[in-house]
Formats: structure tokens, C-alpha cells, sequence
């Protein structure tokens, strides 16, 4: 009875497989990471040279300090905080406040919204008619010209939507009406504190996107004081490809400049990496519980 099952031979290879299978999308994952990481940190002659594999070699920090060199990286540091905050926060509220009626089946006029949803979701008006209407609405030059027109992911709302039906089962609805729940309490008592892993993921999600975008600051904002952390690291690394003609310059301070040029890559992508890096492993336990949503059919 105390025994353990012993397993046969082919369940024994197969694992044996799969371990091997993991461990090597775990190092085509994560090498590139690491190599990044160990360049940034490394000179500028041994990333040229070939000389990095896995650890940094001639370490320095010459590449951070030319990026952090920048008044401009911290104001964008703070632009895209914000932008993700704010972003992030009513892109959630508006897919549940959208998402939860059109999980109740006696929702009248569930199935032409959800068509709405779809075909909006398939199509869209273009770039122009995109840039017409911020335009048309004032936003222009503003921060809201960053948060309003990504607010609302319909993909978001489609995920939460499926979360709730499967989740919020139609006898709980009945039991809290027959408590005189109405149904704003109801939404706010017993759907939220039951959804936190599709809240995390859709946090995680919008977040992220918020996070990497850089193309409505780019054709929205004027204002260098508006823009987020990655339209800076694309102005910085825009600038040093076009800037100092080497006509102008002293062999010393060309190759100074072509070593800053090789070592601001690197840097850049680590400098706009580790914040999302490390927001990750905060939401990674609602993040895997709420991915698998769907998966599993009653």
C-alpha cells in the first residue's frame, strides 16, 4: 500500500525527452537575454571583437553611463510610468464594465454588441481617419492623446468575457439577488474578488503595451517633456547614428564615439527591459492561473 508506483520504461523517456525538450527553449529563451545583458556591461572593443559569450568581458559601464547622461531618460522614465498607471487602470475598468453584461446570457442586445466587438476588432478605419478623430477631440499635445485611444482592448474584453462565464456560475447571481444584491454590488462584493487572475493578466497585458508603445507619442506629442521612456531611447539612438561627422573628428574621439555607439545598443534595450522584468514575477501566479482560462471544459 506504501509503495510507489514505479514508472514503466517509455513513460520514463518520454520525460527524459520533455526535460531536454524545456531545458533547450529554455536556452534559445534565455541566452539572448543573458548575452545582452553581459554586452551592455562589457567594452565596447570585446563586444565588437567576438570575445562575449556569457559573462562580461572588460567590464564597464561606459554604455549606461551614456544613456543615464541624458536629463531626458528620467522624464521619459516617469512619462511612461504614468501612462502605464493610468493606462492600465482604465483599460481594466472599461473591459470588465464591458466585458461582465455581455457574459450574462439574458442581456439584451448581447449577441449585436458582440458582433460589434468582432467586427471592430477585424477592421479598422487606418491611420488617417485614427489621427483625424484624437485630433478632432482636442487631444493632440496631451497626455490623453497617449491613454484614451488605447483604452479599451477588445481582445481584453473577449478574455474577461469568457473568464465570467465560466467562473461566475448563474446560481451565485440568483442566491445574491435573493439577498437584495443588487447588481452593482453584486459586481463589486463577489465578481471581483473572484476574477484577480484575469484582473492580473489584464493588468499584465496592458501594462506591457503601454510600456513598449512609442507610435501615438510619436505622431500625437510635440512636447519632449510628454514623451515616454521608449520614444527617448529611439531619439538617443536616432541622434548618435546621425550626429558628429567623423570629418570633425580626432581619431581618439572617433573611436570613443563609435565604442559609445556599440555600447548604447545594448544598454537601451536593458534600460527599457527591466522594469516590465521585474513586474512580471509580482503577477506571475495570477498570470499562469488566468492564462489557462478556456483550457479546461466542463
Amino acid at each position: 500500500m506504501g509503495s510507489a508506483i514505479r514508472e514503466s520504461l517509455s513513460d520514463r523517456w518520454l520525460l527524459i525527452s520533455l526535460y531536454i525538450f524545456l531545458s533547450i527553449i529554455f536556452l534559445l529563451v534565455a541566452y539572448p537575454i543573458v548575452y545582452i545583458l553581459s554586452s551592455s556591461f562589457s567594452s565596447a572593443s570585446a563586444v565588437i571583437g567576438g570575445k562575449v559569450w556569457l559573462w562580461p568581458v572588460q567590464p564597464t559601464i561606459f554604455g549606461y553611463e551614456a544613456v543615464f547622461h541624458y536629463s531626458t531618460v528620467w522624464s521619459g522614465y516617469l512619462n511612461s510610468i504614468i501612462y502605464v498607471i493610468a493606462g492600465s487602470l482604465l483599460s481594466v475598468t472599461l473591459s470588465i464594465m464591458f466585458a461582465y453584461p455581455l457574459s450574462i446570457k439574458t442581456f439584451y442586445g448581447r449577441s449585436l454588441f458582440i458582433w460589434a466587438l468582432l467586427f471592430a476588432m477585424m477592421f479598422s478605419g487606418g491611420l488617417i481617419p485614427y489621427y483625424l478623430v484624437v485630433k478632432s477631440l482636442g487631444l493632440i499635445g496631451t497626455r490623453w492623446a497617449i491613454i484614451l485611444p488605447s483604452a479599451l482592448n477588445i481582445f481584453s474584453v473577449i478574455i474577461a468575457k469568457t473568464f465570467f462565464q465560466s467562473t461566475i456560475s448563474k446560481e451565485l447571481y440568483e442566491a445574491s439577488q435573493l439577498d437584495g444584491c443588487r447588481d452593482t454590488a453584486f459586481l463589486v462584493r463577489v465578481v471581483l474578488p473572484l476574477s484577480k487572475p484575469i484582473i492580473a493578466v489584464l493588468l499584465m497585458w496592458s501594462a506591457v503595451f503601454q510600456w513598449n508603445s512609442y507610435f501615438n507619442a510619436l505622431i500625437f506629442l510635440d512636447n519632449e517633456d510628454l514623451f515616454p521612456l521608449q520614444l527617448i531611447l529611439r531619439e538617443i539612438l536616432v541622434l548618435n547614428q546621425a550626429s558628429m561627422s567623423a570629418m570633425t573628428m580626432t581619431p581618439e574621439e572617433l573611436k570613443r564615439f563609435e565604442d559609445m555607439k556599440t555600447l548604447l545598443k545594448y544598454s537601451v534595450i536593458i534600460v527599457s527591459s527591466v522594469p516590465m522584468l521585474l513586474l512580471y514575477p509580482l503577477a506571475q501566479k495570477y498570470f499562469v492561473k488566468g492564462v489557462m482560462i478556456g483550457s479546461v471544459k466542463e
